[in-house]
C-alpha cells in the first residue's frame, strides 16, 4: 500500500515514519505544504495519514480539500487533539473517512497502521460494491433489449416437442460481487408452414452491446427474409451472410457471428441444415442411448460477417422415431473450473453425450435442466464465462 503522510515538523514524526515503514508498506512523510502538495500531484496514493495541525490548525482545511481533490476515491485518515472535537466534526461534515486521537503520550502511533489498512479495505470494498453496481445497470439495460429477442413461446408441433434456454454469463468483481452479463448468444424458432419449423442457434464474438446489438441485427435480417422463398438452408445463410458482411454494427473491430440454421419438415421427418462456424448439432436415439454428431468438421463454414461469396452447405438427416435432436452454442461445451485449463478441463462434448444419456428417461424439460446442471457444475461456482443458448427437439 502506498501511504502518504503530511505532517507537522514534530519529535513524534520519528517514531509515525519507523511504525509505518514495518511491512511491505510504501510510505512518504512530508513536513512542509509546499512538498506534501508537489508529491501528492506526482503520485496515485493508496491512503493519506494527515493531521489536522499540518501545517498548523489554520492551513490544515485547504491541505485536507487540495487532498480530497487530488485522491477522490483514495482514503484519508485524520489525526486530530483530544481537545478540538468541534474542529472533528467539521472535517467529518466534509467527507473524512477515518479519524485518530492525538494523545499526547503517543499511544496513537501504535494504532496508525491497521486504522489505515482497514480504511483502504474499506473504500476499495465500496469502490468495487459501485462498479459492480453501474456495470450491473448497464447490462441490465442491454439484456432487456437482448432478452426481447428469445422467444417467450415456442411453436406447438403434432409427434414433436420443442425446448429452448438461454443463460446469460457471470463474472466477479474483485472475486466477490457477482455481476450478470449480456452477451451475443439467441436461439430462435418459427414455423415457415404447416409442415416446417425452423430452429436456429446463433453466437456472437465478444461480450457486452456490441455483441448484442450483433444478435439484434441478425435477428431482424432473418425476419426479414424469411419470408423470401429459399431452396435450402444453404442460400438462406449465404443472403444473411451478405447483408451481415455490410453492417457496420457486426464487422466493428473484427466482429463475426456463428450460426447453426435448421428447418425440420415434420411430414418427412427430414431435418435440413447449414453451419457457419457453429458448433454442429447432436442426435440421441432414445432406444439405443447411442449418440452421434450429425456432420462432420470440414462441413462447417466460414461465421457469418467474415468473407462475402462464400459457399454454405446443406446438409440433412432423416430423425427416427424416439430420438431427440441437440442444437447449442459453445458456451455449453466450454463450461470450465475456475482453477483449470480453459481447453483441457472444460465440459466438452463428451460432458455434453454423459449428460444427454443421463436424461434418457426424463422429459424433454428435465433432460434440458440436467443438461445444463451438469455443464455448471464444473465451473465449481464461479460462474459461466459465456453466455449459452440450447434447443432441444424430441420426436415421440
Amino acid at each position: 500500500m502506498k501511504i502518504l503522510v503530511g505532517w507537522e515538523p514534530s519529535p513524534e514524526i520519528e517514531t509515525i515514519e519507523l511504525m509505518l515503514n514495518v511491512g511491505s508498506h510504501e510510505v512518504v512523510i512530508c513536513r512542509h505544504a509546499a512538498v506534501y502538495i508537489d508529491t501528492l500531484n506526482k503520485s496515485h496514493w493508496d491512503a493519506v495519514l494527515l493531521s489536522l495541525d499540518f501545517p498548523s490548525a489554520d492551513e490544515a482545511t485547504a491541505i485536507f480539500k487540495a487532498t480530497q481533490e487530488a485522491l477522490p476515491t483514495s482514503p484519508i485518515v485524520g489525526v486530530i487533539r483530544n481537545s478540538e472535537f468541534a474542529r472533528l466534526i467539521e472535517y467529518i461534515s466534509d467527507g473524512l473517512h477515518s479519524h485518530i486521537i492525538r494523545d499526547d503520550d503517543q499511544n496513537f502511533i501504535m494504532l496508525l497502521i491497521s486504522i489505515l489498512e482497514a480504511a483502504e479495505k474499506n473504500v476499495r470494498a465500496l469502490r468495487d460494491q459501485v462498479v459492480a453496481e453501474r456495470l450491473s445497470e448497464e447490462v441490465r439495460s442491454v439484456r432487456k433489449l437482448q432478452e426481447s429477442v428469445v422467444p417467450k413461446d415456442l411453436p406447438k408441433l403434432r409427434d414433436y416437442s420443442v425446448v429452448g434456454r438461454y443463460e446469460p454469463s457471470e463474472i466477479r468483481v474483485d472475486g466477490r460481487n457477482v455481476v450478470v452479463m449480456a452477451g451475443g448468444d439467441y436461439y430462435d424458432s418459427f414455423a415457415l408452414n404447416d409442415d416446417q419449423l425452423v430452429m436456429l442457434v446463433g453466437d456472437a464474438s465478444g461480450h457486452g452491446v456490441k455483441a448484442c446489438m450483433s444478435i439484434m441485427t441478425m435477428h431482424t435480417l432473418i425476419r426479414m427474409i424469411r419470408e423470401n422463398r429459399f431452396i435450402d438452408t444453404a442460400e438462406f445463410v449465404g443472403a444473411v451472410n451478405e447483408r451481415l458482411c455490410r453492417s457496420d454494427i457486426v464487422q466493428d473491430e473484427g466482429g463475426f457471428i456463428t450460426l447453426l440454421y435448421s428447418i425440420l419438415d415434420t411430414s418427412t421427418h427430414q431435418l435440413q441444415w447449414t453451419c457457419a462456424g457453429h458448433p454442429l448439432p447432436l442426435l440421441q436415439n432414445m432406444d439405443t442411448n447411442e449418440i452421434s454428431t450429425l456432420g462432420d468438421e470440414d462441413q462447417i463454414g466460414l461465421p457469418l460477417a467474415v468473407m462475402q461469396g462464400w459457399n454454405y452447405e446443406c446438409l440433412s438427416a432423416h430423425i427416427p422415431p424416439r430420438s431427440r435432436v441437440l442444437l447449442y452454442t459453445d458456451g455449453l461445451d466450454e463450461a470450465f473450473p475456475p482453477e483449470g485449463d480453459a481447453l483441457a478441463d472444460q465440459f466438452g462434448v463428451a460432458g455434453i453425450t454423459d449428460a444427454l444419456k443421463e436424461s434418457i428417461n426424463m422429459s424433454l424439460d428435465d433432460a434440458m435442466n440436467h443438461l445444463f446442471n451438469k455443464s455448471t457444475e464444473i465451473t465449481a461456482g464461479a460462474g459461466r464465462h459465456d453466455d449459452t443458448s440450447v434447443m432441444m427437439i424430441e420426436r415421440k
